[in-house]
């Protein structure tokens, strides 16, 4: 593939994932299967810009403000897109119901009480874990926060190429993610995590909490995956939203459980 055509699909993945205006000169639907392969790269820019306004944040008012505004401006660039996906996800899967009422369940627009119940925990242990990295080195921070990020998309793609779909594929609101995803694009994916730590290391961040990072992110993929294989059969949008979230958190819980 073309430099140019790489280029392109990163903007697919961008203008997918985020709220972030992207003009294509042209688009092809298999485009967004192709796309995944820079699922990282977006997670990583995403980072960037929390972990900007948390240490700048954290300079003017207290580590809870600082968080708090540095997740609003993380929920404002993808639209609420992953906490939607955890919300529906635990609405459905939350209760003892079988697979056909759990997918109908997910493509309820209305949020119950297990999904009320995820995102309320989901948000408040993330600023709570964004606040304590503003107890640590700046350079700390902005790893922590974006390898968060760009692992726990990663984690996504490695469930999108694990498993089949689990929904129904023809009524799929993005049906190029339906279908089968291939390992090579998950090669890609990790190749833009392992570039990235590579670079954060080079700098000088610590080793051991970036390790367990790539842990943390490697055990939801693995407990995500097998739940929604029993479940569903396999993954759904919704299903890889609920793997962004907690692989996110559980990335920042690993670091902040290594850092020195």
């Amino acid at each position: 593939m073309s430099l140019r055509h790489e280029v392109r699909l990163a903007a697919v993945a961008l203008q997918f994932l985020t709220r972030v205006p992207v003009r294509l000169d042209r688009f092809e639907p298999d485009w967004l299967n192709a796309c995944v392969r820079h699922f990282p790269l977006v997670g990583a820019c995403v980072g960037g810009a929390v972990a900007a306004v948390l240490w700048g944040a954290g300079q003017w008012w207290p580590p809870a403000v600082a968080a708090l505004l540095a997740l609003a401006l993380g929920v404002a660039l993808t639209g609420g897109f992953h906490e939607d996906g955890l919300a529906d996800t635990f609405d459905a899967l939350g209760g003892v119901v079988p697979r056909e009422r759990a997918l109908a369940i997910m493509k309820d627009s209305r949020i119950g009480s297990y999904g009320a119940l995820a995102l309320a925990l989901s948000l408040g242990l993330r600023a709570a874990l964004l606040a304590s990295l503003l107890a640590g080195s700046a350079l700390a921070l902005v790893v922590a926060v974006v390898a968060s990020h760009a692992l726990a998309r990663t984690a996504a793609v490695a469930v999108m190429v694990a498993l089949p779909y689990g929904g129904d594929a023809d009524h799929a609101k993005a049906k190029p993610l339906a279908t089968a995803v291939p390992a090579g694009l998950l090669a890609v994916a990790l190749a833009w995590s392992a570039a990235g730590s590579g670079l954060a290391l080079a700098l000088g961040a610590p080793w051991m909490p970036l390790a367990a990072a790539w842990v943390a992110a490697a055990g939801v993929a693995l407990i995500v995956g097998r739940w929604l294989r029993r479940r569903l059969g396999g993954y759904t949008g919704d299903g890889l939203g609920a793997t962004e979230q907690l692989a996110e958190i559980a990335v920042l819980l690993a670091w902040l459980a290594i850092a020195p």
